[in-house]
């Protein structure tokens, strides 16, 4: 799940990571070398976005949009820390979009909600300047002004603790928030100069939700469409059926919504494909050899495969006994063979990518570099990693599991998906850490369990997605490696981590330079902390309804790379 917010499931551009489960596909099913395809066939890279952007004008009124989805946590704040992607993903068809993106990361505003946007340095301070559209207001019938500006950047600046934001990234270097000529004309000011303005503000927080109380605890099991704007509004919510259903909302004012329905069904993988072939869902993730293979005689469908903007990663929680050592938790992480998770994962696919070796940049843009390697792991290292063990008094029993004052080296991995490509997956990295003695309990748990598992860390490794809503990657650094964060739960930060990063990181107003000074202390937290195990990022692969057009609207999913549609241009062509 990742990068400006959390699992894969969270926060949008303003929370840059965004944490999911890893079953099958997206970010969780695509980094190797490529295995399968055609004998001879050289294996294929996947770039950029895919999928069928149309204008308004080629589609028709009307229809209905089934979409399956893995889990719909039981906190429905995507703004909130245990929000996770697919939280966002639902939000976003019904809460405000005012800032939009196309799939190279460019921000530029949504007409509808916004007459100006715009950013610059002013008395050497950055400064975002919103003009809001007069005719915008909340379904509650509140004006969408400054209040709502100001609720939303209180709410994760961090100078609360009460408040248990997704991330206080770019919000803690806000220094205030005001009205100019009136209530709808909006001015962010920040402490300095700021090298990511526009990570801050693509989606708003009502006003009204304006203490810890409300923030934390008043989107337990309830969306409150009344604190929400946009083409859609929620018409119902199964909450034990796991579904969402959205109609169109009489109060917007934009462009009208092209469809009838919009519903999210929460189902498994395998599931979802059965559905896609019984024509109950309009489409289905198909990122391993097995789900594709099921959809390859289907009639009055397409396959997309995008990049996807997601790292699928290995976490371990420190705060388990047995893993609070930090030369267990490397040896752990050097036993593991990404290679051959790779090979698994990407069976069939004939797909291979560059090396995931960076929480922060992805290995096709600008400045990556491989933080892993730098930081001295090798892959599938059985040697070193029995060595840390033995040192750090780790003795093999009779059966080759170690022990240390009575407490046997065993690790519990909860799987939340239901594909063979998982279990094969999770059964190899067993087989793999049994060679330097430890244990590993396999627990297959249903996808519906992931947030709340993750969130209270329930195991002791984790297989998971940190997905991200735009490129701006060392803009929430803090997020991936600061104490108190709600996205990486591994335990291992430290406040000599925090501050290297506030004063040597955080200070550097030039993107460029900040990107660069990141990828330098990425590789040495990761020496120093050994939770978070970068794995693969994939391709992002579906088999949709065929003539279904520009449908990956959100932040975190889908087949646009980074973009960021106005959902009521999702639709179906005439």
């Amino acid at each position: 799940m990742k990068r400006h917010q959390k699992l894969v499931g969270i926060a949008a551009l303003s929370g840059a990571l965004a944490l999911v489960m890893s079953g099958c596909a997206p970010a969780g099913n695509g980094n190797g070398n490529g295995n399968g395809g055609d004998e001879g066939e050289a294996p294929q890279t996947v770039t950029g976005a895919d999928y069928n952007p149309q204008p308004r004008e080629n589609l028709k009124q009307g229809g209905e949009l089934r979409i399956p989805i893995s889990n719909i946590a039981e906190q429905l704040n995507y703004f909130h820390g245990d929000g996770d992607a697919r939280v966002t993903q639902v939000g976003t068809w019904f809460r405000p979009q005012i800032l939009l993106m196309k799939p190279d990361g460019t921000v530029y505003k949504n007409d509808a909600y916004l007459d100006e946007y715009s950013f610059g340095v002013e008395d050497g301070k950055t400064v975002l300047h919103f003009k809001v559209n007069e005719k915008a207001v909340w379904n509650d019938g509140t004006p969408i002004d400054v209040t709502a500006f100001k609720a939303t950047w209180e709410a994760q600046n961090g100078t609360n603790e009460e408040y248990q934001p997704n991330s206080t990234d770019g919000w803690k270097e806000i220094e205030s928030v005001e009205a100019g000529e009136n209530d709808r004309d909006v001015i962010v000011t920040f402490k300095g100069e700021f090298a990511w303005p526009e990570m801050v503000y693509s989606q708003l927080l009502h006003p009204a939700v304006n203490t810890p109380e409300l923030f934390n605890t008043a989107f337990l099991g309830d969306w409150h469409p009344e604190w929400a704007a946009g083409p859609y509004t929620v018409g119902e919510f199964d909450k034990t059926g796991g579904v969402v259903t959205l109609v169109p909302n009489d109060k917007w004012w934009g462009e009208k919504p092209l469809l009838d329905e919009v519903s999210f069904i929460q189902m498994e993988p395998t599931a979802a494909v059965n559905a896609l072939r019984n024509g109950e869902v309009d489409m289905a993730e198909t990122g391993s050899a097995e789900l594709l293979a099921q959809v390859e005689d289907l009639e009055g469908v397409k396959t997309y495969k995008g990049q996807a903007t997601a790292n699928a990663l290995f976490t371990l929680n420190a705060k388990s006994p047995v893993l609070e050592d930090l030369e267990v938790r490397k040896a752990v992480m050097s036993a593991i063979n990404l290679e051959e998770v790779k090979k698994i994962v990407f069976n069939g696919l004939n797909y291979t990518e560059d090396p995931a070796g960076s929480l922060t940049l992805f290995s096709f843009q600008p400045n990556y570099s491989n933080s892993l390697e730098k930081a001295g792991r090798k892959d599938g290292d059985t040697e070193g990693a029995a060595k840390l063990l033995d040192e750090a008094g780790w003795v093999a029993g009779d059966d080759g599991i170690r022990e240390k004052d009575g407490e046997r080296l065993k690790l519990v991995f909860p799987v939340h998906s239901d594909t063979e490509t998982a279990k094969a997956r999770s059964l190899a990295v067993q087989a793999q850490l049994k060679k330097v003695g430890v244990e590993v309990e396999v627990d297959m748990r249903p996808s519906a369990d992931f947030a709340e598992d993750y969130n209270t860390q329930n195991g002791d490794i984790f297989f998971l997605n940190f997905t991200s809503s735009d490129p701006f990657g060392a803009a929430w650094f803090c997020q991936l490696y600061c104490q108190g964060d709600s996205l990486n739960l591994t335990g291992t930060q430290t406040p000599e981590i925090d501050k290297m990063i506030h004063e040597e990181l955080e200070t550097i107003s030039d993107p460029v330079e900040q990107t660069k000074k990141a990828m330098e202390m990425e590789a040495e937290i990761m020496s120093q902390t050994w939770g978070l195990l970068p794995a693969f990022n994939g391709p992002e692969i579906w088999t949709v309804k065929e003539g279904l057009a520009n449908l990956t609207p959100e932040p975190y999913v889908g087949l646009d790379l980074f973009g960021i549609q106005p959902v009521e241009n999702v639709g179906f062509e005439k």
